[in-house]
């Protein structure tokens, strides 16, 4: 767990990679104005181990982040699959969300694309194949993110580097989705009471998910806002963190 910044406190949860080393850009930026806390998800190396109860097993993760650190509410901010995390929190502990933030998160009624689902069946197998193709994805957004080869190049290595030290495990990214695609998350939208903001990059610059489903998070929950992360696709908030600490610090304030 990190717990870095002062102010309002913020819950920042990881994509379905799982890894909170992978958001440190982010982390960093945020903590500027915020309390930032973050932690792995569970079954990772150094997190609370899974307890067996699916998909509201990360509502247990969640309230173990906030109670750790005797805080009663927060600002939860959830990363592409850590959006639906958030969305589920939000929905079954609106005592403790003081506003709620989906950055790029798959739809309310989100299914896997076939090849989504090819990778979801055989992770390990499909693992170096869904590795260059999302390498030829990201690196087509990260031309518009860094027009500059030498910045495009500095970000990949130092990303790359934060990667290595801490690797996914495609067993568990497998069973993540395994568990998304079971539940009913325009089901928990009625339920959120939060003030709530929508994150998404450009529609042509993000290949993992796709901004036409983010942004159906508008209509399903009551008064939420929507933001385009221009010059950005999936990686916004590590690729252009100061921007992204911009956007979240205008909605709260506002």
């Amino acid at each position: 767990m990190v717990d870095v910044g002062s102010g309002p406190p913020l819950v920042l949860i990881p994509g379905i990679q799982g890894r909170y080393e992978w958001m440190k850009p982010a982390i960093q930026a945020l903590a500027r104005e915020f309390r930032v806390i973050a932690a792995s998800l569970p079954g990772e190396r150094g997190s609370v181990p899974t307890n067996g109860r699916g998909f509201d097993g990360f509502v247990d993760y969640v309230d173990a982040l906030l109670d750790a650190k005797n805080i009663q509410s927060a600002v939860i901010c959830g990363i592409s699959f850590g959006g639906l995390i958030a969305v589920r929190y939000a929905a079954r502990r609106p005592e403790r969300v003081r506003a709620l933030i989906l950055a790029s998160t798959p739809g309310p009624n989100w299914k896997p694309d076939p090849y989504q689902e090819r990778y979801i069946k055989r992770p390990v197998m499909s693992s170096p194949f869904f590795a260059v193709r999302a390498i030829s994805h990201l690196w087509g957004e990260l031309r518009v993110t860094y027009p500059a080869l030498v910045d495009r190049l500095r970000f990949c290595t130092v990303a790359g580097a934060r990667i290595l030290a801490a690797p996914a495990a495609p067993w568990r990214i497998g069973s993540r989705a395994q568990m998304a695609i079971a539940e009913r998350f325009d089901l928990d939208c009625a339920s959120i009471k939060a003030p709530t903001l929508v994150v998404t990059g450009e529609r042509e610059l993000d290949r993992v998910v796709r901004q036409a489903d983010s942004i159906r998070y508008v209509s399903a929950i009551d008064g939420a806002r929507f933001h385009l992360f221009d010059k950005t696709g999936h990686l916004g908030t590590i690729s252009a963190p100061e921007r992204f600490t911009a956007i979240v610090s205008n909605f709260l304030n506002g």
